[in-house]
């Protein structure tokens, strides 16, 4: 598993705090540098590649994706960190959600960006299965992530996002990454600060689909960003560092 681990060079009180940087399926440390200028001031932040993604790997015939949450806690353990603050980005939803629901005591917030954590709530699945069939993607995801303002925009940005997302091996599109997760109890039961952000113009988990995933998780919050798509991190880096620092601040302070 690759790990990139970003301790900032001036500590401040809150370097007893660490933040775990949840991986999507295109992007590594490379891309989180732009979240990373801001989170590093104050928080110890740690991001890694899942297995089978990136530079991470999978043994033959290997679990994949249905022990991402104990490779996360194996990671922390590692890392001898008790506890984190969560962000979690589309695919690294599955993780965090996952990692959350069994090991609540070591979450002290949970981001969930541009993803439903895969919970298995029934109206939350057929709702995006529904969106997914009325939209079929045509273009790939690394061209679908982007809204199209921001590609029209930052052309050389958007070329940076798809050269990035192609690194990745080939993965089966029928296996369902966001589906069959936690539900019921598991979700009402969760009792850390809960943040949903979305980007208004996602065309992979839009914002309807998030606000019925929201409603799952008592006290959750939702955060719409206007002209962003699948990554708001990535088209909106200031936006994003300040909606999730003023979010992780308050959960700290509480």
């Amino acid at each position: 598993m690759i790990i990139r681990n970003t301790v900032p060079k001036m500590g401040t009180p809150r370097l007893s705090s660490s933040l775990m940087v949840l991986e999507v399926i295109c992007f590594r440390g490379s891309s989180k540098s732009l979240t990373f200028q801001y989170t590093t001031i104050n928080y110890r932040c740690v991001t890694f590649s899942h297995r089978g993604f990136g530079h991470s790997y999978d043994i033959e015939d290997g679990p994949g994706m249905n022990v991402f949450p104990e490779d996360l806690e194996a990671l922390m353990d590692f890392l001898n960190i008790e506890k984190a603050h969560l962000v979690a980005q589309s695919m690294g939803g599955r993780t965090a959600l996952g990692f959350a629901v069994i090991n609540s005591n070591r979450v002290l917030s949970l981001t969930l960006a541009d993803t439903t954590g895969a919970m298995g709530e029934e109206d939350v699945e057929m709702a995006l299965s529904e969106w997914r069939q009325t939209h079929p993607d045509t273009r790939g995801i690394g061209f679908r992530a982007l809204s199209d303002d921001f590609r029209t925009r930052k052309p050389e940005m958007s070329n940076l996002y798809l050269q990035i997302s192609r690194t990745n091996p080939m993965r089966d599109a029928s296996v369902p990454i966001l589906f069959g997760g936690p539900k019921g109890d598991k979700l009402s039961d969760l009792d850390m600060p809960v943040l949903f952000i979305v980007g208004e113009d996602d065309l992979l988990t839009p914002p309807h689909v998030l606000n019925v995933a929201s409603k799952h998780i008592p006290g959750a919050s939702l955060i719409c960003v206007p002209g962003c798509g699948h990554s708001v991190y990535f088209e909106k880096p200031d936006v994003f560092n300040f909606e999730v620092g003023r979010f992780i601040s308050a959960a700290s302070s509480s």
